[in-house]
């Protein structure tokens, strides 16, 4: 087998060799002990599966200095960064703890026996279950939050699935350290032999994906990995549910009046989110909407000037560095856009590439331009009135976001905006920028296709639901029903004969 290379971007050079590519049989041998460990994992119910959440992060947290150290070295995302991408994920653990204990998210309902409309109705009992193995694929950009120990781990294990992560190669040595990290601390707070696996290679990731016992599948990385994973499980005898978070342009809209009233101080921020992370954010604006005019101008000029003061920025890998090239040179190349500015370029080793800053017209938007481009990179297209703009707006495939900045107190034009993008977008931004996306209950990370192939959140509580399947039990006697199932039970919020109660 191949070895695991660990490289560091700043550089371009091997920094060491992590492990061997993982064998087929090696990949059946963990995709089977993540199937028997599936019962027990059930078994530790919602409080046992809690505990679990909590220890992993805290075996995380008590190895910070470690953890942070690698990632930087492997991704050259910088300290500070990586040590609020560890918080993050150590949070988002914690929350799912939460969102065990609390209980909602089961979507418990009892029918009792009774007469209907219909005639007599049997007792009927449901609520969502584990579907089962999940494997999940690390990002490239989040080495913590959407990786081994991600978003993605953390919903499955608190839905109460085991869980196989490929390793993003661009990490593979964080990967596999907290891996080793949470292994260990699973297995002390009682989890089951085969609750965590980790696989690397490209080969082992298909082996993953096409394996009876996976029953799902969370993926955040491109479109055409999303595809060459969607076409493995249609292959299979009995396709299962693919989760892929995918490509995003996110469109900003800035309204005539808002650029009247801070346009150098837009600018400025727009600036800040499109090079934020090198430009590497899924939620990164690719494209800003500015008016035509001296009010327009002033955002553009300030974009301008922030860019031509900036530095070249160190991308995650070699294939993100030849990707910025190629599909940055093909926008920059496009009929009707012009280069207005770019930032001081570096000639070393490494994977880099210089913030770059284009501009085009709305009213003939080329094609290139609605596609994402990895890195610090945006593209203004002005607009001479609404109807440009909407125009423009009809033709911007589907996003994660759409932002919308605003003049104070403006209504009429934000609210059609809106309505204009959120048939295409899975979250709407107003006067701030989409790079943050915090994780909690009212979170949606998701959109139509192509940033997304499914209705589900891959950051926030109800991404659990994408590890959970509908069960219900017909006539049941007591003894064989779970416990939030059982009369009586006040601990989570049920829906009784079509009431629902709240715990007590």
């Amino acid at each position: 087998m191949s070895d695991v290379v660990s490289t560091d971007p700043r550089t371009g050079r091997t920094a060491e060799i992590v492990a061997q590519e993982t064998s087929t049989e090696e990949v059946a041998r963990l995709c089977a002990a993540a199937l028997a460990a599936a019962p027990a994992l059930e078994e530790l119910g919602r409080d046992g599966r809690a505990a679990l959440l909590r220890a992993l992060a805290d075996a995380l947290e008590g190895r910070r200095t470690d953890v942070v150290a690698v990632a930087d070295r492997e991704t050259a995302l910088g300290a500070g960064r990586l040590n609020g991408e560890l918080t993050r994920t150590c949070y988002q653990l914690r929350l799912f703890a939460e969102v065990l204990e609390e209980g909602s998210y089961l979507e418990a309902a009892v029918d009792h026996a009774g007469d209907s409309p219909m005639g007599p109705r049997p007792d009927l009992r449901r609520m969502l279950m584990p579907i089962g193995p999940v494997a999940v694929f690390g990002a490239s950009n989040f080495p913590l939050a959407f990786s081994v120990p991600g978003g993605d781990t953390a919903s499955a294990l608190a839905a109460g699935c085991p869980v196989v992560v490929k390793a993003h190669g661009s990490h593979p040595a964080t990967s596999q350290l907290v891996f080793d990290v949470l292994v260990a601390a699973a297995r002390a707070a009682g989890a089951p032999e085969g609750t965590l696996g980790l696989v690397h290679g490209l080969a082992a990731g298909a082996a993953l994906v096409a394996h009876p016992a996976i029953r799902a599948v969370g993926f955040t990385g491109s479109v055409n990995g999303g595809r060459a994973l969607l076409q493995i499980i249609e292959q299979r005898p009995d396709p299962v549910p693919f989760f892929g978070e995918l490509s995003s342009l996110n469109p900003v809209v800035v309204t005539p009046q808002a650029a009247g009233e801070r346009g150098t101080r837009l600018g400025t921020e727009l600036v800040g989110s499109f090079t934020l992370g090198a430009g590497q954010f899924c939620t990164k604006p690719g494209l800003v909407f500015v008016p035509a005019g001296a009010d327009g101008d002033a955002v553009l000029d300030a974009m301008a000037a922030a860019v031509q003061g900036s530095s070249a920025q160190v991308l995650l890998n070699e294939g993100i560095a030849a990707s910025f090239d190629r599909i940055a040179g093909g926008i920059a190349g496009a009929p009707g856009v012009s280069t207005v500015a770019r930032g001081t370029a570096d000639d070393g080793a490494g994977f880099t590439a210089a913030p770059l800053l284009l501009t085009t017209s709305a009213a003939q938007l080329p094609e290139q331009v609605t596609e994402e481009c990895f890195g610090p990179v945006t593209v203004v297209a002005r607009y001479e009135g609404t109807d440009e703009l909407f125009a423009a707006l009809g033709a911007m495939p589907s996003s994660l976001t759409a932002t919308v900045l605003r003049g104070a107190g403006e209504v009429e034009l934000p609210l059609a905006v809106s309505q204009e993008l959120r048939t295409r977008a899975g979250r709407l931004v107003y006067d701030a920028y989409p790079t943050g996306v915090a994780v909690s209950w009212a979170q949606h990370h998701g959109g139509p296709w192509p940033s997304t192939n499914s209705q589900h959140t891959s950051v926030g509580t109800t991404a659990i639901r994408r590890f959970l399947r509908p069960f219900t039990w017909q006539g049941a006697p007591a003894e064989l029903l779970p416990a939030e199932l059982t009369d009586g039970f006040t601990g989570i919020p049920r829906r009784i004969d079509g009431v629902l109660e709240l715990p007590r």
